[in-house]
């Protein structure tokens, strides 16, 4: 059943549904039922294999170590029992039972506190149970972190042999809650090697249906869809499909090659037994999908289809200041770097920070952190060591390519093995053990050898990348030529991209600048694909212009024009100090924030540093949250930078004879009785607190009492609650009315996944937030 997936496959409903018609105490806890109340659970599972599913999900969703602490039972006896209810409820049958789990709960670093180590080790810990328990496969569901399912798969890959499902849940801007995008799923998830990945959760079939079609064209694996009975109708506690009109407009994803095919929440045993009666069986069609080379950050992919530029300048190699960057681990001059490199052109950003002085796979780590905080473009790791290179990629939120492994067969063994298990793309060097050759046909001859070892290791060839290096014109003048056609003959001869370190041309010669853009037009029309160039040098971009259009590949020079059309001069800020803060809080540098904070007291009032540079700031990057400029971890890491200025600005106050505060108000913010989903909540509360508010967290499961009186006690002007689940609006519309029946003089906001503006106004609230961005309006709004 795993292996034939050119006819649909069935998979179960709602256990969290279920378990609520059922009639059982739920608890914080639902997976406790696993031990508490097994013949549930097993009824359950028995009902949806009764109406057509071919594998079932354990009720095992949240049963982690992070949400498991103080319910009384262990990961084990949770995920062991919930495994061995559904293989009990499978006896007899052909059905498989899949081990279900959902996200920590916690976001991962840099957005969050949770590392990538702590992520993987709460999902081994559930999967070994899993397997144990005898499992026949493992599906990680409801994500909407890229960087969290990476961990997720890496430690079922590595701990287990169950065979991977994956699926993500995306809003209907086909973006999930942190930004990532399909074709940046599709692209990363394939490369790791899972088994079939797809869509579940949030929106019904019929939001989800241009996500899937999208999805096709990106990934050759079967293509997963567990869609919610359409939207959630808070009025009845219900959603908006029936099960009649569900399977019907399932029938479409037929169309676009999805083959495994389910419901998530509000699709009951009916559901399913209208999805066997309509497409159960039925044959999946071809689709739109053909191999293409591509790279990506979680948000941003960069399909290498026509030239594309590698920024060269995150590298020591003759660069005075950036050794003493590295030496002095001074990381925001390294961010900026990148930010400024991207902002001029670059579509990919090598990162070299091999020095002898410092901790090369440390420093590589801290890297790689912080340019992912603060950019969306794909980086190429560029490194000698495996060991370096192995820590960048696992903590890579996206596909990266690697840079770089020559001809020697000791070089291939090492380095290609880890590129193959991350699912990187790969550079290699036309050099061996005796050098680099002087002939084009000597390093077309090195080329092959490698595309012929990485195939080996089951590195597709658009994942292949060939430098056939660039010497030094003043020195072997003769063998330009032949790097020139060295980079044909493996363009057109092994079908593979090509990348070339241009600057390189020229060393020793006057005009420096004159003889790289003269190359890189020459390599250019002899095939060259990825030009690694410094972008802020705007002769080198103007060739790439220039090439695009007179090679046709710029239709109709439309960027050529829009580009060079004309240049209008942004206004000037009113100081170099002001931009630079400024620059600092949108780019979200946390370092430069500070200090350059600091810098700017020594002359500005504090409350005119918060009022006429963060307080703007950070709106200009709400507005560009708003947008889809940028999304979620841009959002936090401007906040977190916006935040180092106000704590500098606190310290300078403290220090004051009479101190002023700098609190614009007090905020009690709390997830609601019943609810343990808190990350929507812990998000706002960053964005509040880096706008000056003085923010009272009271955290999840919060009693009605609790909150009333801690508005109270504090006096806080504002309250903001959050639910996530259709079943605890309940508690947040008592919540309310506790809160005006106790004669707290305070505003009250709600959100939550579930949540409508309308609905949110039938149970009381003042106001209705979608998101962080419009959390921080109303706080505005109300408290100034």
């Amino acid at each position: 059943m795993l292996k034939n997936f050119d006819h649909v496959i069935l998979l179960d409903g709602a256990m969290g549904t279920m378990l609520q018609k059922s009639g059982v105490r739920i608890g914080k806890v639902p997976e406790a039922l696993n031990i508490t109340h097994p013949d549930i659970v097993i009824d359950i599972h028995r009902q949806y294999i009764e109406s057509g599913s071919d594998i079932i999900y354990s009720n095992t969703f949240s049963a982690n170590r992070y949400k498991l602490a103080h319910c009384g039972y262990t990961v084990d006896q949770l995920v062991t029992a919930g495994v061995k209810n559904a293989k009990r409820a499978a006896e007899g049958t052909k059905v498989k039972a899949a081990l279900s789990i959902g996200p920590v709960g916690e976001l991962l670093e840099p957005n969050g506190n949770l590392s990538f180590d702590s992520a993987y080790d709460i999902f081994r810990e559930m999967l070994i149970a899993g397997e144990k328990a005898g499992a026949d496969l493992v599906v990680f569901e409801t994500m909407t972190d890229l960087l969290e399912m990476k961990a997720a798969v890496l430690a079922a890959k590595e701990n287990t042999s169950l065979p991977v499902f994956c699926t993500m849940t995306f809003e209907e801007n086909h973006r999930t809650f942190t930004g990532v995008s399909v074709e940046s799923m599709a692209v990363t998830l394939t490369s790791l090697g899972v088994e079939a990945i797809g869509v579940n959760c949030s929106l019904g079939p019929k939001e989800i249906l241009p996500i899937a079609q999208k999805l096709s064209r990106w990934t050759p694996l079967p293509i997963i869809i567990k869609a919610n009975a359409g939207l959630p109708n808070l009025n009845s506690n219900t959603y908006d499909i029936s099960a009649e009109e569900f399977a019907e407009t399932m029938r479409e994803y037929l169309h676009c090659g999805v083959s495994i095919i389910g419901g998530c929440c509000g699709t009951t045993p009916g559901y399913i037994r209208e999805l066997a009666r309509t497409v159960k069986g039925q044959p999946v069609s071809n689709r739109d999908w053909q191999p293409r080379s591509v790279l990506c950050s979680a948000s941003h992919l960069v399909e290498v289809d026509g030239v594309r530029i590698i920024g060269e300048r995150i590298n020591p190699t003759g660069k005075k200041l950036f050794k003493e960057a590295l030496i002095n681990h001074n990381t925001g001059y390294i961010l900026t770097q990148g930010l400024e490199q991207v902002k001029a052109g670059a579509d990919i950003l090598d990162v070299n920070v091999g020095l002898p002085e410092i901790d090369e796979k440390q420093m590589m780590l801290e890297v790689v952190k912080g340019l992912q905080s603060v950019l969306d473009a794909p980086l190429q790791i560029d490194s000698s060591n495996p060991s370096v290179i192995e820590s960048a990629l696992r903590i890579y939120n996206g596909k990266a390519i690697v840079n770089s492994v020559n001809g020697e067969r000791k070089v291939l063994d090492r380095i290609l093995p880890v590129v193959k298990k991350y699912g990187a793309a790969v550079v290699g060097l036309t050099m061996d053990e005796t050098g680099i050759p002087n002939a084009a046909e000597d390093r077309f001859a090195i080329a092959r050898r490698i595309v012929e070892a990485a195939e080996e290791y089951g590195i597709p060839r658009e994942d292949i990348y060939i430098d056939c290096l660039t010497l030094t014109a003043s020195v072997q003048q003769k063998e330009v030529q032949e790097t020139l056609k060295a980079v044909k003959m493996a363009k057109e001869q092994l079908g593979v991209k090509t990348v070339l370190g241009v600057s390189n041309i020229s060393f020793g010669l006057p005009n420096r600048e004159l003889i790289n853009h003269s190359f890189l037009l020459l390599a250019m029309a002899h095939g060259l694909d990825c030009p690694i160039i410094n972008p802020n040098i705007k002769s080198m971009m103007d060739a790439v212009d220039a090439y695009n259009v007179l090679y046709n590949r710029d239709v109709g020079s439309k960027h050529y024009i829009e580009k060079h059309h004309a240049a209008v001069s942004a206004p000037q800020p009113k100081s170099k100090q002001d931009m630079t803060l400024s620059y600092a809080v949108v780019n979200g540098l946390k370092e430069a924030a500070g200090e350059i904070t600091g810098t700017l007291l020594q002359t500005m009032d504090p409350l005119a540093v918060i009022n006429e540079i963060l307080i703007p700031s950070l709106d200009q990057v709400g507005n560009d949250f708003e947008k889809g400029i940028i999304f979620l971890p841009q959002l936090i890491q401007s906040a977190t930078a916006a935040q180092a200025g106000f704590d500098q600005i606190k310290l300078a106050l403290a220090k004051q004879p009479a101190a002023r505060s700098v609190s614009k108000g007090k905020i009690v913010l709390a997830t609601v009785k019943g609810d343990v989903h808190d990350i929507g909540k812990n998000i706002v509360r960053v964005i509040l607190e880096n706008y000056g508010y003085d923010v009272i967290d009271l955290g999840k499961d919060v009693p009605v009492e609790t909150v009333v009186q801690e508005t109270k006690r504090s006096g806080a002007k504002l309250v903001g609650l959050s639910a996530l689940m259709t079943t605890t609006v309940v508690s947040m519309q008592q919540t309310i009315e506790a809160l005006h029946q106790s004669g707290a003089d305070c505003k009250i906001w709600v959100g939550g996944a579930v949540l409508t503006e309308d609905y949110a106004m039938k149970i009381g609230a003042d106001f209705y937030a979608k998101d962080a961005k419009q959390s921080a309006d109303i706080a505005k709004k109300v408290l100034g």
